[in-house]
């Protein structure tokens, strides 16, 4: 189930949240027993056999969790640790990565091990690294005790299951125990729809419009000539933001229906001066748990520079194989850990630059290494950046042969799109541009937001005109990592 279906908006919203609020005037409990029992059916409605893995990695972790908080032994505790991110890692790694270790093994070997054809588990990366947070923090004694209704809320809570944001217990485990958050809040439920009729535009009226040009020059990536290339490489760089930026705004709004605060996940990351500050604003909650859970352990900053470097590295790389079971993911992940530790170096010497050119080479190094986040394999991410140079030609789109300053020599050039809405394609593109690094983010539009007739009709409109679109729905781009 999609948040932009039909059968959400219309049938198991509206059913969930009255369900709620009229339980919860009768027992709290069972009104978290039917949120929890909502999260799950909407998490099934996939492939209910999704069902029987995430019971029982919430059962396992939550038991590890409950053991890890007792006053055992130091090597003890640290074993039940152990076993705890082992089991963990284990799931993860053998539904997202076994496919892809057999294929690279067979390869190099020449082996013939079985190769399973997995299909991927919704949510497996998200509920994964949230539960490893919980045990560590459990380690390290910073749970509360917390029953299993509310541990299960935590993980399972329909809104952020899927694609995040990436919750820490401490962000939300409280607000399911305060009593205030059991009424119905007037003010949260405008706040909530202002942000999901943002998110849910985000994605029905500009991700998928960009998906279109996106999947059509990746598809016909060979040969792919200049202006073609840019407008696919764009399109996926703004699609991505727009469609994973739109779930988080529509997961934040469906929380706070909920009385529930989720975090924000994106401020403006396509207006970053480099790429620190890109990965402070871009997939917030990922960068905390890689920062914490694991940049930290390792050391930090605290063991010098050569192994802080190291440690920058593990962490992109860490991050590029979370995001997908492929080379191109890794490489993409390697590349982002140099352009860091190119930018701590030049940081550290105490070197600056304009601020217009920082943003400049920031932006197209981001939407350069999209090309290995989005291309099948390499062979088509360099068909796409030799296109991007003009090593596959510079040809025109035909709409622009009759001008006079161009001459005989360019060739015809037609666009992947239709050779009429050339001007369409440039204006979208120019209009996605300006909003990402000109506009206010939903985040901080909900900040400044007044409930005024302006602001419903505002609402209004883009629900209106979304909700015409849910008749060519399309999954959201992280569902797949």
């Amino acid at each position: 189930m999609l948040f932009n279906s039909f059968e959400f908006i219309f049938v198991f919203l509206p059913i969930v949240f009255t369900g709620y609020f009229l339980i919860n005037r009768m027992n709290v409990t069972l009104a978290k027993v039917w949120l929890l029992t909502s999260s799950l059916f909407f998490y099934s409605w996939w492939n209910p056999n999704y069902l029987l893995l995430i019971f029982s990695s919430l059962i396992v972790n939550f038991i590890i969790g409950t053991l890890l908080a007792k006053q055992f032994k130091q090597w003890v505790r640290k074993s039940i640790l152990t076993i705890g991110i082992l089991f963990n890692v284990g799931l993860l790694g053998f539904y997202k990565y076994y496919d892809f270790f057999i294929t690279n093994v067979n390869l190099v070997f020449g082996f013939d091990f079985v190769i399973l054809h997995l299909v991927l588990p919704l949510a497996i990366s998200f509920y994964t690294f949230q539960q490893i947070a919980y045990l560590v923090d459990s380690y390290r004694f910073e749970t509360n005790g917390y029953n299993f209704l509310n541990y299960a809320l935590f993980v399972t809570f329909f809104p952020q299951l899927i694609a995040g944001p990436i919750v820490h217990h401490q962000d939300v485990m409280a607000q399911y125990e305060d009593q205030q958050k059991k009424k119905i809040n007037y003010r949260n439920i405008g706040l909530g729809l202002f942000m999901f009729a943002i998110g849910l535009f985000k994605k029905v009226g500009v991700a998928d419009t960009f998906s279109v040009w996106a999947n059509n020059g990746y598809d016909m990536a060979e040969g792919i000539t200049f202006v073609d290339a840019w407008v696919t490489s764009l399109s996926y760089t703004f699609q991505l933001y727009y469609d994973f930026s739109g779930y988080s705004d529509m997961a934040i709004g469906l929380g706070l229906l909920f009385n529930i605060v989720l975090p924000i996940n994106f401020n403006s990351p396509y207006k970053a001066t480099g790429i620190i500050d890109f990965w402070k604003r871009w997939h917030i909650t990922l960068t905390k748990f890689l920062t914490r859970y694991i940049y930290i352990p390792l050391g930090g900053n605290r063991k010098g520079i050569t192994r802080t470097y190291i440690n920058v590295m593990i962490i992109y790389l860490i991050s590029g194989f979370w995001h997908g079971a492929g080379w191109t993911f890794v490489f993409w992940g390697f590349l982002h850990g140099v352009a860091s530790v190119i930018n701590r170096i030049w940081t550290k010497a105490g070197f600056r630059m304009n601020k217009l050119l920082a943003w400049f080479i920031t932006f197209q190094f981001i939407n350069a290494t999209w090309v290995f986040f989005r291309a099948p394999n390499f062979e088509v991410a360099i068909d796409i950046l030799r296109g991007m140079v003009g090593l596959n030609g510079l040809a025109l789109p035909e709409v622009l042969q009759d001008l006079n300053w161009v001459t005989e020599n360019v060739s015809d050039f037609y666009v992947f799109t239709i050779d009429e809405n050339f001007w369409f394609v440039l204006l979208f593109l120019l209009g996605g541009f300006l909003i990402v690094v000109l506009a206010k983010n939903a985040a901080q539009l909900m900040e400044k937001h007044k409930p005024n007739v302006f602001s419903a009709l505002f609402v209004s409109a883009l629900l209106v005109y979304s909700v015409f679109q849910l008749q060519k729905v399309s999954e959201f781009l992280y569902f797949n990592f």
